[in-house]
């Protein structure tokens, strides 16, 4: 039995605070959760730590997609079938999430980071406005591989899952870094119902960790959703950019031993 302390919790609740509000705008609240997880309860198994990440992720995606939805209409041709792919590829990646080490993740993940977060910083005209690249049939397909395989990658670990999302939906597709975000959080909630699928009849989840964190990262990713939209595209890209050059710097710093 795991019964974190007070002061334990009252900390991963800001955490996951922060964590709400970073994943409403760009996504990669996990790499905010997950080390606080990780911090917080260091007798937690792996598992444990990610599926009760999924769970205070959820409530926050909830709120944020149900926000996005409202005020961005987002396509639902495009965000449903992502959403139902996401679905399966995050259960199969939980599926073998207690078989992958985080350091075999880790490395791909700062390069994809970096990728990422230097072919927006340099092309600044990106996500300014929803202007999709793809015909229909190489649209719709394009979505269905990029929701499959985040999704994947998900279940099985999860840091940066939005972020890859968003680029993947602004730089793949074409949309707006608002509609894309819109999008992002339909389909990262998808992702964190799948993994969830397979958690919670395992047993794996720490209720009340994550239902003291979910609460505080709903009030985050409605306090995002909002902000994001009443500020519009240039500030989403803007925000991505320095939450990506963060995240860069953090994993850098696991991955070279820095820290």
């Amino acid at each position: 039995m795991i019964e974190p302390t007070t002061t334990v919790l009252v900390l991963l609740g800001l955490a996951a605070v922060a964590a709400g509000f970073v994943d409403a705008v760009v996504g990669g609240g996990g790499l905010v959760q997950i080390p606080a997880l990780l911090v917080g309860l260091p007798n937690a198994a792996p598992t444990q730590v990610l599926a009760t990440n999924k769970l205070a992720s959820i409530c926050g995606t909830t709120v944020s997609a149900a926000t996005y939805v409202r005020r961005v209409r987002p396509d639902p041709r495009t965000f449903l079938p992502m959403m139902a792919v996401a679905f399966v590829g995050a259960y199969a990646g939980a599926a073998v999430a207690s078989q992958i080490p985080r350091e075999a993740f880790e490395p791909i993940v700062l390069v994809a980071l970096v990728v990422v977060g230097a072919y927006v910083l340099f092309k600044p005209t990106l996500g300014a406005a929803t202007v999709l690249r793809l015909s229909a049939h190489k649209h719709l397909a394009a979505a269905l591989a990029v929701g499959f395989v985040i999704g994947f990658y998900d279940g099985a670990l999860g840091p940066g899952t939005g972020s890859f999302l968003l680029f993947s939906l602004v730089g793949l597709l074409g949309y707006s870094f608002l509609e894309g975000s819109a999008q992002a959080r339909l389909v990262n909630w998808a992702t964190n119902l799948g993994a969830l699928a397979l958690f919670v009849p395992e047993g794996a989840v720490l209720w009340k960790v994550g239902l003291v964190m979910g609460g505080c990262n709903l009030v985050g990713g409605y306090a995002g959703a909002r902000v994001a939209v009443s500020r519009g595209a240039r500030f989403v890209r803007v925000f991505f950019i320095v939450v990506v050059g963060a995240f860069v710097v953090r994993i850098a710093g696991d991955v070279f031993g820095l820290w």
